[in-house]
């Protein structure tokens, strides 16, 4: 992996280490806000409620905009800016306790991601050129590798003073944002020249990039379920522990190994329709419950993310045509979290009317069809390109 890192430009290898400490910074504090907020500044559960969900409303409803600002301004800009601004919301939320503030606070939070979230992943496509593939492979490992430190880091902070964690995980965007503006060298963007209600007009008219960032939705809502449906069916927060682990170290290790297997024997479509085929099936061992069953499925939900993500992200770029690449994956995340939303609603209804009807092993089968039927949705469209290919080669 060491080989790898240093063989890609300075500006890769910055925004891979900047990408670690983003999610370390993020994730020693995000799960511990929701008992803070609920036990150490005692709100009611609307409040608790309100202040998440504008946290997540301002990025996934935002990254469109994110985006665009990135290809019309450049993308080193929206990455300061963005790393910047979650440095004050952090703090925020570590120095006030009324429910305006509190607000206040998430929501610059989460601005703060669909500011730079298009614009890494932008830039890294560009800056990797025809490595990209093997980029976001890298990038998933440091993006996984922070997942799994930074909560560490956040339960031994907010076992003192979780305004602690607060102040901690700020200094770390405040260090970010510094770095960032002195040592990344700035990237333009890819702009249009028209207007920006032409270029949304422009991507939303790009009917294959939209189909298929409707098919990959089922991708994150399967991948989910390791924070909804493996936790309500574990019951424990130890196995809990265990599923995000197990989840978290196969990403770290085997990220580099399985992209390199599943790029010489299956190539980026075949990958994707596979990748996504394992998400599915990955439910099938739920069925069964108990620890073995559970672990499986979060062994599987980790290999076919392992499998999706470095040629998913490949492919948004190619679908883009090397234009306005920051403003697709701005759409696209935003499609994306909207098809979270929505798929974590169901599922938890789900799960509830099947325990009361005592068939709790439907919603795992539900979860399967959605997998395969998003990995049909992939080969088809996958299909209608190459015969549009050899049309027009003929």
């Amino acid at each position: 992996m060491i080989a790898q890192f240093r063989s890609f430009d300075r500006s890769v290898q910055l925004l891979l280490l900047n990408q670690f400490s983003i999610n370390v910074g993020f994730y020693m504090l995000m799960p511990y806000l929701a008992s803070h907020l609920s036990v150490t500044l005692a709100l009611a559960g609307w409040a608790v409620g309100l202040v998440l969900g504008v946290r997540n409303f301002a990025q996934q409803g935002m990254f469109l905009i994110g985006g665009t600002l990135a290809d019309r301004l450049g993308y080193k800009p929206l990455i300061v800016a963005g790393c910047a601004l979650r440095t004050g919301g952090f703090a925020l939320l570590g120095l006030v306790d009324g429910v305006p503030a509190l607000v206040i606070a998430s929501a610059a939070t989460g601005f703060a991601g669909a500011l730079f979230n298009p614009a890494v992943r932008a830039y890294v496509a560009a800056d990797a050129g025809p490595r990209r593939v093997e980029a976001f492979a890298l990038f998933n490992v440091f993006y996984q590798t922070g997942i799994l430190v930074g909560p560490l880091i956040g339960l031994a902070l907010t076992a003192v003073d979780f305004r602690l964690t607060c102040l901690v995980a700020a200094f770390v965007f405040l260090v970010l944002t510094v770095l960032q503006w002195r040592s990344l060298p700035a990237r333009a963007g890819s702009p249009s020249g028209d207007s920006v209600l032409a270029d949304w007009r422009l991507i939303f008219s790009n009917r294959r990039f939209v189909l298929f960032a409707l098919a990959m939705t089922g991708s994150y809502v399967l991948s989910f379920q390791v924070y909804l449906a493996l936790p309500l069916a574990s019951g424990s927060a130890v196995l809990t522990a265990v599923l995000f682990a197990v989840s978290g170290v196969l990403a770290v290790a085997g990220q580099l190994r399985v992209t390199a297997w599943a790029r010489a024997r299956l190539g980026p479509d075949r990958s994707l329709v596979a990748g996504m085929a394992v998400l599915g099936l990955a439910f099938l061992p739920a069925i069964q419950g108990g620890w073995t069953g559970l672990v499986l499925c979060a062994a599987l939900l980790a290999l076919g993310t392992m499998v999706v993500f470095p040629f998913e992200m490949d492919k948004i770029v190619s679908l883009s045509g090397d234009r306005l690449v920051a403003t697709h994956y701005g759409l696209y995340n935003t499609v994306v979290g909207v098809g979270i939303l929505l798929g974590n609603l169901l599922t938890g209804v789900g799960f509830d009317a099947a325990a009361r009807a005592g068939v709790p092993w439907v919603p795992w089968l539900v979860l399967t069809s959605l997998g395969l039927g998003c990995a049909w949705a992939l080969k088809n469209l996958a299909a209608r390109v190459d015969s549009r290919v050899a049309g027009s080669t003929s």
